[in-house]
């Protein structure tokens, strides 16, 4: 083992051993300043992600990961109408059926969660339906990742590929690239709100979002996805080539690197132009961490080799500009160097572009000397947990449980 590898392992059992012991969380009721149980985000649904992950890959104590899955089932379970893949009761779903794998165990409490899942994502997929019905713009929070039916697809069809629900999400997704009766000239998934998901005086007409976490980049990677896995729906193929036309409209060339912007608005939609103060650090929710890979799934999955080579180049070249990778000054996976050294893995595997695994090492080395400096927060998108998972993946070569399908990375 190099010493660049050894050094990211031991940083990440670093980090799972300081996390070990779930009672302080366990002891702690909601409210009192610690998340949600059921919070993918920076609860204990996500630290067990990262102790289900070291169990499965032989590197963890399967004990420590079930302790973490019982606070993470522990208090009450949410299926309200803003339960997500990384919150309530479709998070638990997620994390459960990570740490069963094809074991067979937690059969029971995933059959009881699949059903409360399976009807929460019936109840949105009819309200979208509805809104596209009406003609009407989505917000956000329809089909995001973080927050709405790309998220609850993305669990669908890592749980069950076959089942009819699955189908159901994929098919909504094309339909959401279909051009509306109103015959607006803004792509289908414009949205009506701000970045932050709420209308606001700053976004009167919304935006056109681009990343991953929120933006039309994670419908892009679901269907990708499931083409290239043979789980596709009637029109897959075109809606994905549906975004990638818009897409490809903001792909923006300076003197060193391709990027995307985050998000576009109004008046840079009727002026077909973004500046350059518009383009965002190399993260995985907004930056090339997310929408590189997001592009180089959908040109495998389309054949098409330039597409597949561009994303490639792009995230190439980030990973050999120091004054980017500077703007990354969190370790996260969400904002920060973990979701780019993980994104870069990723794409790595997959790649024509070899030498992308070549700056992997000095990647995670820049990794583990950022979480050194610092005493990050213990969850998994903006924490330690987080990057101790990036870390462990770099390391081993391994994701033995599937936990960054959650990112739709894989």
């Amino acid at each position: 083992m190099s010493q660049p590898t050894a050094e990211a392992l031991a940083a990440a059992s670093t980090i799972a051993t300081a996390l070990a012991d779930p009672q302080p969380w366990a002891a702690e009721p909601p409210g009192s300043g610690l998340a949600w149980p059921q919070s993918l985000w920076a609860g204990a649904a996500g630290i067990a992600l990262l102790h289900v992950e070291r169990a499965r890959s032989g590197h963890g104590d399967p004990r420590i990961a079930h302790a973490w899955l019982e606070v993470a089932a522990s208090g009450a379970l949410t299926a309200a109408p803003n339960a997500s893949l990384f919150f309530g009761a479709p998070a638990l779903a997620f994390v459960t059926h990570t740490a069963a794998g094809t074991s067979g165990r937690y059969r029971r409490a995933l059959e009881r969660l699949d059903d409360t899942v399976t009807a929460i994502t019936r109840t949105r997929l009819a309200n979208a339906h509805a809104r596209i019905d009406r003609g009407e713009q989505p917000e956000m929070k329809e089909f995001d990742l973080i927050r709405g039916l790309t998220g609850l697809g993305t669990y669908h069809l890592n749980r069950h590929p076959d089942h009819q629900i699955t189908r159901d999400v994929l098919s909504y997704l094309v339909r959401l690239t279909e051009p509306l009766l109103t015959g607006s000239e803004l792509p289908p998934w414009w949205t009506t709100v701000a970045p932050n998901g709420e209308p606001g005086s700053d976004y009167p007409q919304g935006h056109g979002n681009l990343g991953m976490s929120h933006g039309i980049s994670s419908a892009l990677a679901l269907l990708s996805l499931a083409v290239l896995r043979n789980e596709g729906v009637p029109g897959a193929k075109e809606a994905v080539e549906r975004i990638c036309a818009w897409t490809d409209t903001w792909r923006q060339q300076d003197a060193a690197d391709v990027w995307w912007p985050g998000l576009v608005t109004i008046q840079q939609a009727r002026e077909q132009r973004v500046g350059p103060s518009q383009r965002p650090r190399p993260s995985w929710c907004y930056g090339v961490s997310g929408t590189a890979r997001a592009q180089q799934l959908a040109g495998l999955a389309l054949a098409d080799e330039t597409r597949q080579r561009a994303a490639e180049e792009a995230m190439l070249a980030i990973l050999r500009n120091p004054a980017q990778l500077d703007r990354l000054l969190e370790s996260g996976l969400c904002h920060g160097t973990a979701g780019l050294l993980h994104s870069a893995w990723r794409m790595a595997a997959d790649a024509r572009t070899v030498q992308i695994r070549d700056e992997l090492p000095a990647l995670a080395a820049r990794l583990v000397a950022q979480i050194s400096r610092s005493e990050p927060e213990p969850g998994l998108l903006d924490g330690a947990a987080g990057a101790a998972l990036a870390l462990h993946a770099y390391s081993t070569g391994t994701t033995a449980s599937g936990w960054d399908t959650v990112l739709l990375l894989a």
